[in-house]
């Protein structure tokens, strides 16, 4: 049975409200278990299966507080969507290797998700701004 778009929606805006709640247990039941984890700059390069993903999701929600994301557009195919966001919050920890110093950021956000047919997340990746995240947190 394919998976609809409705599938998709429901299946990716569960996903950013665990990551908004900093629930890792949450995000990383979203995923398939032998899930393609890949964000692109990420010092370990992509990883496979949800207990290499949780290291990501430890640190991110340690770097970054009060996360929203606010979806900007979504395209869809068979089996995947491509969502452009925009998150917005504070930067309490070293996001991406930058000293927060708990200033407001925000930035977009590319995500390319593949789902499996039951509807879970079989490959994530995504792509930051990361450009715009250094204009905001420059270092002293």
């Amino acid at each position: 049975m394919a998976i609809t778009r409705s599938d998709m929606d429901r299946k990716m805006d569960e996903h950013f409200g665990y990551e908004a709640r900093d629930d890792v247990a949450g995000v990383l039941a979203t995923l398939a278990p032998d899930v393609e984890h890949d964000i692109v700059g990420w010092p370990l390069g992509p990883t496979h299966g949800r207990a290499a993903a949780r290291p990501f999701y430890e640190a991110l929600f340690a770097d970054l507080a009060d996360g929203e994301i606010k979806t900007l557009k979504r395209y869809y195919g068979d089996d995947f969507m491509v969502d452009e966001s925009l998150w917005r919050g504070t930067a309490p920890g070293k996001p991406f290797g930058l000293e927060g110093k708990n200033r407001p950021l925000k930035f977009r956000l590319l995500h390319v998700i593949e789902f499996t047919d039951n509807g879970d997340i079989k490959r994530e990746n995504v792509w930051v701004d990361l450009a715009d995240i250094i204009r905001q947190l420059p270092q002293d």
